[in-house]
């Protein structure tokens, strides 16, 4: 056989066994790749927004307690009966104690400066922070929270999150609103362009969760006890949905 033949046979052997490949069948379970537009059908393809706004009904407070002491075993005890004291004044004030949960707690050593004159800093210390954060439902009391959990012995508030908890209905309306959007337009572009729609042939979304707004605190404030009720206004939480649809041409 000339070498001009062998080379003939070989590329044939060879399609052959890339067809064999190209339509062999996924194994069941496989996750099936959405078939594109036929390129040969005629489309038009609109996008539509959804934003919905809504007052949150829930809250979650970060609070901590930071100690030093010379060594970490006696920072670590003042830290412990301190956020003793903290927990005691916020379930007593109607928490649960499955809305508190323990979210930082560090142990780290603290060093004097460097002296000008060069030379290793000593050590003076150590110093325990544990944070907390603290779910609220009722919303009217995530001010006097702050100032129980001050009084108590909190030294640190880190932020105050708003939310949803109702985020799922909340999506689902601004979606809605999204594909009303988008087949209006579609409406009046096929009337613009004397054309009829026909099926939906595809459709894609994207929808932005509500954003956490958080609030900080200076602690001069915080901590003046002879202060009113520290004033919190929730501030609403917006739900945006765009969704993309492609409209068969008749």
């Amino acid at each position: 056989m000339s070498a001009v033949r062998r080379m003939l046979t070989t590329l044939v052997m060879l399609a052959g066994f890339t067809a064999a490949a190209q339509t062999q069948v996924p194994p069941s379970g496989s996750p099936q790749p959405r078939p594109p537009v036929d390129p040969q059908v005629r489309t038009l393809r609109v996008e539509g927004t959804g934003e919905v706004k809504a007052q949150p009904d829930e809250a979650f407070i970060d609070v901590a307690v930071e100690t030093s002491a010379p060594n970490a075993k006696a920072a670590g005890e003042e830290n412990a009966k301190r956020m003793e004291k903290v927990l005691a004044a916020l379930t007593g004030a109607g928490i649960a104690k499955r809305d508190l949960q323990t979210r930082n707690y560090n142990v780290y050593p603290e060093y004097t400066p460097s002296p000008p004159q060069g030379g290793e800093p000593k050590l003076k210390g150590y110093r325990v922070s544990n944070l907390v954060s603290v779910h609220v439902t009722d919303l009217s009391k995530v001010g006097a929270l702050l100032d129980k959990a001050l009084a108590a012995g909190a030294n640190r508030v880190d932020s105050v999150r708003f939310g949803l908890s109702r985020e799922d209905a909340v999506q689902g309306e601004a979606l809605r609103q999204a594909v009303a959007r988008a087949r209006r337009s579609a409406d009046v572009l096929a009337a613009s362009l004397n054309v009829k729609l026909g099926a939906v042939l595809d459709a894609s979304t994207v929808t932005e969760a509500p954003r956490l707004y958080p609030a900080t605190f200076a602690m001069d404030m915080a901590e003046s006890r002879a202060a009113p009720t520290t004033p919190i206004q929730p501030e609403e939480q917006t739900v945006q949905a765009k969704v993309t649809l492609i409209f068969a041409i008749q």
